[in-house]
């Protein structure tokens, strides 16, 4: 089986991706939440993953946004524990409260550090399907845009972050490569400096 191959666990994770962020929409717009589901699943089989990975690219928000570690629990049971642990991989809290967004975010990027490629890649993948709607909202919204978002421009400074924190080689180079294209185009628009670590 060619590792990109879908079977029905694919349909299955799509239904059930559906069931638990179908009545979302992208922050500050009306576009529906899934489309950034399905965009992360596309990345990740376009750059080389396979249906454990594509399944949570759908889910990687699930445990996150819809009953944390529960609905991580559920995950596994459903899908294996490899999808759950990806799902984990790309998880940056499970508390109900969130931490500080920089805080938050500090520790992600330290995680990922860590991380094994079949995460890397899901990982990059979502974030690559973010930074490309960020960019298309700045060219119709410009700079103003980022008052929809907790960490402001300090998002500018995050998605740089990841970029250097994620290899440039193996699997995972081809996502990250094009995220450091989106992402210098989103410093272009931004039209603010990014916010630097310290």
């Amino acid at each position: 089986m060619h590792p990109a191959q879908l079977t029905p666990r694919f349909a299955r994770a799509m239904a059930e991706a559906f069931r638990l962020h179908g009545a979302q929409e992208r922050k500050g717009s009306k576009v529906p939440y899934m489309t950034h589901l399905l965009g992360t699943a596309a990345a990740v089989l376009h750059f080389g993953g396979d249906e454990d990975q594509a399944i949570a690219g759908l889910l990687h928000d699930a445990a996150e946004d819809q009953g944390g570690r529960p609905t991580l629990e559920a995950i596994r049971k459903e899908f294996g524990d490899r999808v759950a642990e990806i799902v984990e991989g790309c998880t940056d809290t499970f508390e109900a409260k969130k931490p500080a967004w920089r805080v938050r975010k500090e520790a992600y990027l330290a995680r990922l550090a860590q991380e094994g490629e079949h995460i890397l890649l899901v990982s990059a993948a979502d974030k690559l399907d973010n930074a490309r709607a960020i960019v298309a909202d700045l060219r119709k919204d410009g700079p103003g845009l980022w008052s929809r978002f907790t960490g402001g421009t300090e998002s500018l400074w995050y998605y740089r972050a990841l970029v250097e924190t994620y290899p440039k080689t193996g699997r995972v180079g081809a996502v990250v490569g094009e995220l450091d294209a989106v992402v210098s185009e989103m410093e272009r628009l931004g039209g603010t400096t990014p916010v630097r670590g310290k």
